[in-house]
């Protein structure tokens, strides 16, 4: 096999592989089989066992003392410290970009992302394109991290919003339901355009205060399902990897 043939073949095991542990499809505590993944998937073992070093190091796998991997179960109280950990990322990498200064086309791209953030809300106020919001998002994070100038915290920024439910759009899909939940978005969207504000102004703890705060979000809406719409749980797969 050739390397660049090998390469993509591993790249694409660690995301095949998140996914189906992200999805629920593959369940806390399973234990993962080389050859029964490597079929699954159609590729070799190495790209297989490559994954799942991977996976364990990103906290979704746990080796096993006597070798293999297991997918790992995630408390409460993970998840809640994961998302915390994005937002003192995110913060970290505000701060720095507020205080390191930003090239105009970097801050201009990230604005735009936010006008088109803008374009998702209707004139009711729980009129959300909630696919739309979700994707550009996403993108206005990725945009965030890399403000910051430094290739470490854009990386670590990006490892922690890979852990469960500490993506900037977790739960998005699954809380487009709730009116109250499309009501704060437009609150969230406020924060985006308060944290460019902050960054070009070259106000550093600003700016950091408002990504800390804005990350949260993920924590509220993990602590209402749990705690005020439990019957949700049953049809979010991702949930199986928590216990309460």
């Amino acid at each position: 096999m050739r390397e660049s043939e090998a390469a993509t073949h591993g790249r694409r095991a660690v995301v095949e592989l998140r996914e189906k542990i992200l999805s629920g499809e593959l369940q806390g505590g399973a234990r993962l089989f080389e050859v029964a993944l490597a079929e699954a998937l159609n590729i070799s073992r190495t790209p297989i066992r490559e994954a799942m070093s991977r996976l364990a190091e990103e906290g979704l796998l746990d080796r096993l003392p006597n070798g293999g991997f297991v997918v790992r179960r995630f408390g409460f109280a993970d998840v809640i410290d994961s998302i915390e950990l994005r937002g003192v990322l995110e913060g970290t990498a505000a701060r720095l970009a507020a205080e390191r200064g930003v090239p105009p086309q970097a801050l201009e791209q990230i604005r735009q992302t936010a006008l088109r953030l803008d374009a998702c809300f209707g004139d009711l106020p729980d009129e959300v394109d909630f696919d739309a919001y979700s994707d550009l998002n996403a993108r206005f994070h990725h945009e965030l991290a890399g403000l910051s100038g430094s290739e470490i915290i854009r990386r670590e920024v990006e490892r922690a919003s890979a852990l469960p439910f500490a993506s900037p759009s977790a739960f998005l899909p699954h809380r487009a339901d709730l009116e109250a939940f499309r009501r704060s978005l437009r609150t969230a969207q406020d924060q985006h355009k308060a944290l460019i504000d902050a960054i070009e102004a070259r106000e550093g703890s600003r700016a950091e205060a408002i990504a800390r705060e804005h990350a949260r979000a993920a924590r509220r809406n993990l602590e209402y399902i749990f705690t005020q719409d439990p019957a949700s749980i049953a049809h979010i797969k991702e949930l199986a990897l928590v216990q309460a």
